[in-house]
């Protein structure tokens, strides 16, 4: 039985300073049955519109397939998952829209249309739009009877997106602000019938939102993007040349525009971090079916050890970011609903996933660099095949790889996760400074000598996860001591402390999830989960020594920089493992099965 323990009030970051408990947080097979035959309509869906049909899709030179597509999955409530029923949506969790996002996520070019109108198209005004605009426009984008995009980016503003120089002004006669500029990389932009538009008033130095419709004069479009990947999906550049937008089309208050394209953002983030997994699931079975039929030296190259290896990290990689992405949507749903007795459902739903931010920036790393490592060794799998177009990977490794680039690079969102983890400690929002004191003591202290009982699953790895944190709050309040205000003009630290703290959280994520289901299963029956957990565990400890020691190096010396080397290396022991064995039976039951066939809470 799960555990009906009181679940603990968490905050955004705080895993790096708590013990996290496995009934505290929620594991994707604690999916309920409506929310499961909600996931097993989207398969189905993609299935016979999709999946039979992605040639059609990235082959044709007009919107039309995508268009067509959007408005079948709308007519199913695909559209408006998450949008409350009195605008035609379903009214369903935060995290049951992870889930369809999860799904989606195999669907290629259709996934990046899907993300850009349900998430940035469709989000700014649910959370942000008056009464008035919410019934008029969200109503119809939920039912998929109108498209949306989102006109943020601009030449010359990308990562700085406050830097944009479109502009607006308001008319003599006050009814209209006129719109001017151009944007750029706009998903959706060749059918959208809506546009959240991004600009400054006269000289105001943060941006205001605006609604503007399709058929507002003054809105042009170049041709469509000729792209590396996603070539189904539309993408423009927009050009708004005087376009009048009534007054009451703007979003929200004047200057809040930036506030909008962050927090909008942040649901990006996760929804990005958990869309990639239909695809590494998917390539990961297809690199298992292959695997199977392909012979070289009178046997099938499945059976080869370093086939092996790939497949088994292959599966790993995609098992924690499932886990960590389901973790952090569900700490999402609770906190909204804690905030909703005190406040708007809008305002609860905006501060809701604000609070997490940090985990939303560490699902995007996390998981658009997982499906970026699938996808190169599906190709790698297949040999020569692989870089065929005759084959499923060549088109599987194209599209996967704007997922490192949109809703945020990831460089800055390594910096984005550090430097709110900083902002959070010093407004004393995050209690880390007093667990970084207690570390520092540490390091001029006797090592512990207490053993574990290793007849508790995990006991020995949970001493190796808190000592991670350790050394996590080591380096990071050691720098901050060191450098001050230089700290955040340090790029290279601040990516090395991001990927250690990226490192605890999956680490951290996978083993609750694990350990939560040993508990309700029995860990026989979690064999190849405990495994996984332990590849991934082994791994990611020298992943964070080697961040660590980077991280050191660029500002430490002397003394000083010798005894952090010393605790970095204490904090980061961890007895021997023999992964070679625990792969080996990852890709034998995978194997077996024919498929990745870990995802137990998705028809298989």
């Amino acid at each position: 039985m799960v555990s009906t323990e009181q679940k603990a009030t968490i905050k955004g970051g705080e895993f790096l300073v708590r013990a996290t408990e496995a009934h505290e947080i929620f594991i994707p097979e604690e999916f309920t049955e409506e929310q499961r035959m909600m996931a097993q309509a989207c398969e189905d869906f993609l299935r016979t519109e999709i999946h039979t049909k992605v040639e059609e899709m990235d082959s044709t030179k007009d919107t039309k397939f995508m268009r067509n597509a959007m408005e079948k999955a709308g007519e199913l409530g695909l559209l408006g998952v998450s949008v409350p029923e009195e605008y035609n949506g379903l009214g369903m969790s935060f995290n049951t829209s992870m889930l369809i996002a999860d799904v989606v996520g195999s669907g290629g070019s259709f996934s990046t249309a899907y993300g850009a109108h349900t998430g940035i198209g469709t989000l700014p005004i649910l959370l942000y739009g008056n009464e008035e605009q919410k019934k008029k426009y969200v109503s119809k984008l939920s039912t998929g009877e109108w498209m949306a995009c989102y006109c943020l980016t601009e030449p010359d503003a990308g990562s700085d997106a406050n830097s944009g120089k479109t502009k607006a002004k308001l008319s003599e006669d006050g009814k209209h602000y006129i719109i001017n500029g151009q944007k750029m990389w706009i998903s959706n932009g060749g059918f959208a019938d809506l546009l959240i538009v991004f600009a400054k008033i006269d000289d105001d130095k943060n941006l205001t939102a605006f609604i503007a419709e399709r058929t507002y004069e003054g809105i042009t479009m170049n041709e469509e993007e000729k792209k590396l990947g996603i070539k189904g999906s539309s993408t423009r550049q927009v050009f708004f040349n005087d376009c009048k937008v009534p007054v009451e089309n703007m979003l929200s208050t004047r200057g809040n525009g930036f506030k909008i394209a962050v927090n909008v953002l942040n649901v990006g983030r996760i929804k990005l971090g958990v869309g990639v997994l239909g695809g590494t699931r998917m390539v990961t079975t297809s690199a298992i079916q292959y695997a199977k039929q392909r012979k070289q030296f009178n046997t099938p190259i499945a059976n080869f050890g370093a086939i092996k290896h790939k497949l088994a990290e292959m599966a790993t990689r995609t098992f924690v970011t499932e886990s960590l992405c389901y973790r952090a949507g569900q700490n999402i749903d609770d906190n909204i609903a804690d905030l909703s007795k005190t406040m708007s459902d809008s305002d609860a739903k905006l501060r809701g996933v604000e609070q997490f931010a940090i985990e939303c920036a560490i699902a995007k790393v996390h998981g658009s660099e997982t499906l970026d490592f699938v996808v190169d060794e599906g190709v790698q799998i297949y040999g020569g095949m692989g870089f065929s177009e005759d084959a499923p990977m060549a088109r599987a490794y194209r599209d996967a790889r704007i997922s490192r680039i949109y809703e945020g690079t990831n460089e800055i969102n390594r910096m984005l996760l550090v430097g709110m983890i900083v902002k959070r400690a010093m407004k004393g929002e995050l209690d880390m400074f007093a667990p970084a004191m207690a570390v520092s003591k540490e390091l001029t202290s006797v090592p512990s000598f207490e053993t574990v009982d290793s007849s508790v699953l995990f006991a020995e790895e949970k001493q190796v996860l808190k000592n991670m944190k350790k050394a996590v709050l080591m380096v990071a309040g050691d720098a901050l001591q060191s450098l001050g205000e230089k700290f955040e003009s340090e790029q290279e630290l601040m990516m090395n402390l991001a990927d250690m703290v990226i490192e605890v959280y999956a680490v951290e994520s996978a083993m609750l999830r694990t350990e939560k289901l040993a508990s309700i299963k029995g860990e026989a029956a979690c064999e190849q989960y405990i495994n996984m957990t332990k590849v991934y565990l082994a791994g990611a400890v020298d992943r964070l020594a080697t961040a660590g020691r980077e991280a050191i190096n660029s500002y430490s010396q002397g003394d000083k920089h010798k005894v952090m080397l010393m605790g970095l290396k204490r904090f980061t022991k961890l007895n021997p493992v023999n992964t070679t064995v625990l792969r080996r039976s990852i890709a034998d039951a995978m194997i077996a099965e024919g498929r990745y066939h870990f995802s137990t809470f998705l028809a298989q």
